[in-house]
């Protein structure tokens, strides 16, 4: 795993450099601040509002009041952890490494309400169970608390007793028209006009930015398909005064195989309702090679599944990838450049299966520890397969 002290001034130039014309205040941030910054955004694909973050670095002030950042990621428990989630944890890593204190909030009623299990609170919260240990492991077990560079974990269900928090509900819907609240319901995976039967559908986008009104969230992270719901967020601010939250969106990766929709849209996302496009974090290496085997990878074509996996997950984690041929056809070799990597795929330098089992065994490297977790600790996982059907 990289660390933050592994990054060359050059890099840190790079990731600051495209936000420096909107936000000149970066130029007078300490050193320390500026890579700190550049670490926690180097790899991600998008920063809105960086000018707030950069404001509370350089003043060392928060949210909450006290100088120590606070960044949130929220998800519906809803069944076994896929690569998604990976590529979130890298992003929250960098995070903790930062020194900011990393929230992971378990939307138990916001998964009742997109009708997660059939409803049942029961199955909800025993999937949530399973994803806290999850992401403790995928974080490298850091220290839990709320002080800087830890870990938390909030269920939903402990801030709605809050009568605050309904009203924040309430401003955050208040002058929100049904149009603007039902272009949202993609971050629910569901489409525009799927809910005119269900009231409760349509306060899902404010619950989702009272949460980070609520829990005094400094920086909310998130795949791209969240970005809808974070700018409902930021146009609440706006309204009643709050602090508007830095968001930050990671990139989302595709389907292994080809769906024929729009790589600019989120229909090509790889989802594990589609299992033998999808990876899933409990995939064997012997599983990992099988569906890597089938990914698309035309060598002349610069988009693939299987160049997402390096540039999103591997490169992050590693700093390189290997590819270890069949010692009749080659020797092994490491790249560090994804450019170079395309470049030899397209002119047979490297054979695309080798490129895809590189991949598959890089990606089965950075999940080694999760599967010797839940090889050891083995419950909360078979509990979770039994709710799914062991899918």
């Amino acid at each position: 795993m990289r660390q933050i002290g592994d990054m060359a001034d050059e890099e840190i130039s790079a990731a600051l450099t495209p936000y420096l014309q909107a936000n000149p205040d970066i130029e007078f941030l300490s050193s320390e601040n500026r890579r700190r910054l550049a670490w926690m955004i180097g790899d991600v694909q998008e920063v809105v509002g960086i000018n707030y973050l950069v404001k509370c670095m350089d003043e060392s002030t928060s949210a909450g009041g006290d100088g120590i950042l606070r960044c949130y990621v929220g998800f519906e428990p809803s069944g076994k952890a896929h690569i998604g989630w990976k590529v979130l944890s890298l992003a929250l890593r960098r995070m903790l490494d930062s020194g900011v204190n990393v929230l992971i909030f378990l939307a138990d009623w916001h998964a009742w309400v997109n009708d997660k299990f059939g409803g049942d609170m029961e199955k909800i919260q025993t999937t949530a169970s399973y994803m806290e240990d999850t992401f403790r492991v995928l974080l490298g077990n850091p220290d839990e608390g709320e002080g800087e560079g830890q870990l938390r974990f909030i269920y939903a269900s402990e801030i709605m007793d809050s009568g605050e928090y309904w009203a924040r509900v309430l401003r955050c819907s208040k002058n929100m028209s049904l149009q603007r609240v039902r272009r949202t319901f993609s971050i629910m995976g569901r489409d525009e006009d799927s809910s005119d039967g269900d009231l409760s559908k349509f306060f899902y986008p404010a619950m989702q930015a009272a949460d980070i009104f609520e829990m005094n969230i400094d920086i909310a992270i998130g795949g791209m398909d969240q970005r809808k719901a974070h700018m409902y967020m930021r146009d609440s601010a706006d309204k009643w005064g709050w602090h508007k939250a830095t968001c930050v969106h990671t990139s989302i990766i595709s389907g292994l195989t080809p769906t024929g929709a729009r790589m600019d849209s989120f229909d090509h996302k790889m989802s594990k309702s589609a299992p033998s496009g999808a990876i899933l974090l409990h995939d064997t290496p012997k599983k990992l090679r099988k569906k890597m085997r089938k990914a698309y990878l035309d060598p002349e074509q610069s988009d693939s599944p299987v160049y997402e996996l390096i540039e999103h997950i591997i490169l992050p984690e590693f700093g390189e990838i290997v590819v270890t041929p069949n010692p009749e056809y080659g020797e092994p070799s490491t790249w560090t450049d994804l450019q170079a990597f395309k470049e030899a795929v397209a002119d047979s330098t490297l054979h695309p299966l080798d490129a895809k089992f590189a991949v598959a065994d890089a990606i089965s490297a950075g999940l080694a520890d999760l599967a010797g977790f839940f090889e050891a600790n083995p419950e909360k996982l078979d509990a979770v397969s039994d709710i799914i059907g062991n899918r």
